[in-house]
């Protein structure tokens, strides 16, 4: 239907521009708030009536006169009413709407996506850093980052995901302590293992079962591989720097399986300690104290903060002459727009919202050529965990959280993926492993992926060549569901703009359910393997574009789409 849409929004356009020279920029369709009122509509002659001093409900007379006349809309558009101050409701022939069905089944997958622009964009998720399993949030994280990335290469950006992670510093080093003492011998709980809680790095230890697995392989001195370092182990416990080396290699390796079983891939890992050792942070302070934004008090250096709307200026190297964490995050993002990168997005737990405006105060301040705004952020909330009726806290292989791996064996992939997208980043949201498992209506990504298993059941059935369906007659399909199902099919590209404009790819889900909902009441509606040939060409034509939709929209989150459950 983009060709019915095309033509009819040239049309209004040109109406417009008659009305007032410039207006035709105003041309625009939204859908109606009430179904039966149409299936498009406009508001074009209540934005002219002020500029042109006409009663609106007059001027929306006029141009619907106008729009009439117009060869688009008679060839397409069954009636043109006028509603309360000025609305324009449009209802569309069916032959308007059969026509997004020869659109999905000619274009098939890359129905809904737009041509490549040239833009570049990276996008930043998951960043955990390695002195642990990926937990559930980490989980939220990589299904928003992933499905992000999908969603914006549909509107024809170039995307980059990357994984940024500290290699160094006082949370590597409490894990190579951790592990250490597991390689002499020690668990905890033993007289030896630290407990103070005034000391932040005892404190932390790490006591997970996960740590012994570590000591055990490193004693071994087995070799260990990640996407991004490769480390042998010495055996030696006294070898501090080689059992923090092998620690980190050995859990970038872990977080390596969890994300391929969420069957997420990264194009780049990008590390903090390179940061400092290529000169990029001591090169980032330089330009600020050049610009003049730094000012020294107590024998610390000051960022001018709020000279960019911060609450407060912010510490940026402190009396000991390291500096605070934000200042490698300016760094970074330097890197990221020195890279080439117009959009920039990072996915992060709500507890980040701290750094976003001191952030960009800093880049701002670099004076780099970096836009206001730049990068945008997602945050999002954790997740509890019920099973049982009752909220899972610990995992074995952790010892203090559910991992993401817990959740994959428990479920599927297929169900953590959609479960974690199918609220608002920044909402709460509690995952049920029951229902998560359950084989019916109830669960989402269950009742999504029958529907096009059912579909797909219907054409195996059928057993003809689905490229005929291309070319059928489709004036069979004029009953209410069917035309309500081509509608909705309709709207895929555009729901796909609109996920990706307000980072939401909840709305994928939303859609989703809502088309296998619009598919399950057609099925119930009509038979689909009638005797009538033209009836039932057309009708598979349509159950074959709504299983490629399902399918399209699935892929978008990362979500099989099976042909059998």
């Amino acid at each position: 239907m983009q060709i019915v849409k095309t033509e009819l929004l040239e049309a209004l356009r040109l109406a417009l521009e008659h009305l007032m020279p410039g207006a035709g920029e105003k041309a625009a369709f939204e859908s109606p708030k009430v179904a039966a009122h149409g299936d498009l509509a406009t508001t074009a002659a209540m934005q002219l009536a002020r500029p042109l001093q006409q009663n609106p409900r007059l001027l929306a007379q006029n141009l619907r006169t106008a729009l009439l006349a117009s060869p688009a809309f008679q060839r397409w558009v069954e009636a043109l009413d006028i509603a309360g101050p000025g609305f324009i409701n449009i209802k569309l022939k069916p032959a308007a709407k059969q026509q997004v069905l020869r659109e999905v089944l000619a274009q098939t997958t890359a129905y809904g996506t737009q041509g490549s622009h040239g833009r570049r964009m990276l996008v930043e998720f998951v960043s955990a850093n390695p002195t642990g399993p990926l937990h559930v949030g980490h989980g939220r994280q990589a299904a928003l980052g992933d499905a992000l990335c999908n969603l914006f290469a549909t509107q024809g950006w170039q995307v980059w995901r990357e994984f940024y992670y500290n290699d160094a510093g006082v949370q590597i080093a409490t894990l190579a302590s951790s592990t250490q003492l597991r390689v002499q011998g020690f668990k905890p709980g033993d007289d030896c293992w630290p407990t103070d809680p005034d000391n932040p790095l005892s404190k932390n230890f790490y006591n997970g079962e996960y740590i012994a697995d570590i000591a055990a392989d490193f004693l071994a001195q087995k070799t260990v591989q990640s996407d991004d370092r490769r480390f042998t182990a010495s055996g030696d416990a006294n070898d501090l720097d080689g059992i923090r080396q092998f620690a980190v290699a050995y859990l970038r390796h872990e977080q390596d399986l969890d994300l391929a079983a969420f069957a997420v891939k990264f194009d780049n890992y990008y590390l903090e300690s390179s940061l400092y050792t290529s000169g990029k942070v001591e090169a980032t302070v330089k330009r600020l104290i050049e610009a003049g934004k730094t000012y020294v008090q107590d024998g610390a250096l000051w960022l001018k903060s709020t000279d960019y709307g911060d609450d407060k200026d912010r510490v940026m190297r402190k009396q000991d002459g390291s500096y605070t964490y934000f200042v490698p995050d300016v760094a970074y993002h330097i890197s990221k727009w020195e890279r080439g990168f117009q959009k920039v997005i990072n996915i992060q737990g709500t507890d980040h919202h701290g750094t976003i405006a001191r952030v960009r105060a800093g880049l701002q301040a670099a004076n780099v050529g970096i836009a206001p705004g730049f990068p945008d952020y997602v945050l999002h909330t954790m997740v509890r965990v019920v099973r049982g009726g009752a909220e899972v806290k610990i995992s074995k292989r952790a010892g203090s959280y559910v991992t993401l791996r817990d959740l994959i064996e428990w479920t599927s992939t297929d169900a953590v993926r959609f479960f974690l997208l199918s609220r608002k980043p920044d909402t709460e949201y509690t995952f049920d492993v029951d229902l998560a498992v359950a084989k019916n209506n109830d669960n989402p990504v269950y009742y999504v992926q029958y529907a096009h298993a059912r579909i797909c059941s219907v054409l195996a059935a059928w057993g003809g060549d689905a490229s005929r369906l291309v070319n059928v007659d489709l004036a069979p399909l004029e009953s209410p569901q069917a035309l309500a199902l081509m509608l909705l099919l309709a709207k895929y590209p555009a729901m796909l703009s609109a996920a990706a404009e307000g980072f939401a790819p909840h709305d994928v889900t939303f859609y989703l359910r809502e088309l296998a909902a619009c598919y399950h009441s057609y099925y119930d509606a009509e038979r689909i393997l009638v005797d009538d040939e033209p009836v039932k060409l057309a009708r598979l034509a349509l159950v074959a574009a709504t299983a490629q939709v399902l399918h399209n929209g699935l892929a978008v989150l990362g979500v099989s789409a099976p042909q059998k459950m």
